[in-house]
């Protein structure tokens, strides 16, 4: 019970430590929306939403040190991806990219098996890609891109601390590990959807 009391005050320092440099910036230049654009960009987006919250239901689902590493790495690949998108640099089929993301990572969480945590750094890393480089088409249309990539860096940060928490109870006892490998069916079901859509 301590320890899970620990690991939960670990999670909420751990986003208000995000949110911090979040709520400075908007404070900087109030009156420009760039931040929040790109804040409301991986929220509003439902396919976006979805792989998100996805990737923090997986890494607590795997355990370990994949609870922190997993999202870590699509947050920092996602990232690199923007900066492709920023500067047109080519990267094909984005939109499928970002279907199959749905797709492949509800699937995996409704098969429950252990990946190993290097092998599902790179899964996620992959797809991490994909929403990065389009977030960052948006970029060069904009007068402030660092804060359009700060607000949808801690937009999909947040999303993974929101999954990786519900996660880490859900597979807590047999009902709620259940419960989460039915979520990845349906979620991998709705990938099947936005496949078709692109």
């Amino acid at each position: 019970m301590r320890d899970d009391r620990r690991l939960i005050e670990v999670i909420l320092i751990a986003f208000v430590m995000i949110l911090l440099p979040a709520i400075a910036a908007s404070h900087i230049n109030s009156d420009d929306s760039n931040f929040f654009t790109g804040l409301r960009h991986p929220v509003f987006g439902f396919d976006h939403l979805i792989a998100m919250v996805t990737v923090g239901l997986l890494s607590a689902q795997l355990g370990g040190m994949a609870i922190w590493t997993v999202p870590a790495t699509f947050v920092s690949v996602m990232v690199i991806g923007g900066v492709f998108g920023m500067n047109g640099i080519g990267l094909p089929l984005i939109e499928y990219g970002i279907a199959v993301s749905v797709l492949a990572l509800g699937g995996v969480l409704a098969l429950a098996r252990k990946l190993p945590t290097s092998f599902a750094m790179a899964f996620v890393g992959i797809f991490a890609m994909f929403h990065g480089y389009a977030h960052g088409t948006e970029m060069p249309r904009l007068a402030e891109p660092a804060l359009y990539a700060l607000g949808f860096s801690v937009a999909t940060a947040g999303l993974h601390i929101i999954g990786a928490v519900t996660g880490y109870f859900a597979v807590r006892d047999q009902y709620g590990a259940k419960l989460l490998r039915i979520t990845g069916a349906i979620i991998a079901m709705s990938g099947v959807y936005f496949v078709l859509l692109v």
